[in-house]
């Protein structure tokens, strides 16, 4: 933790920042894996809505 001390006495923390990395672009792997979690997503919130009409 970096801390300073200004002229009254008094103390200033600061957290410690983390090393900076970029981000990497996502495999072919990595893509279709979120096609597919969309894929699920989308339908899931459509049988819910479709439920919530059915049942009112």
């Amino acid at each position: 933790m970096y801390t300073t001390v200004n002229e009254d006495g008094i103390l200033n923390n600061y957290a410690t920042e983390p090393q900076i990395y970029y981000a990497e672009y996502p495999t072919i792997w990595e893509q279709r894996q979120y096609v597919l979690q969309g894929a699920v997503a989308t339908v899931f919130v459509t049988a819910l809505v479709l439920f919530a009409f059915a049942v009112s």
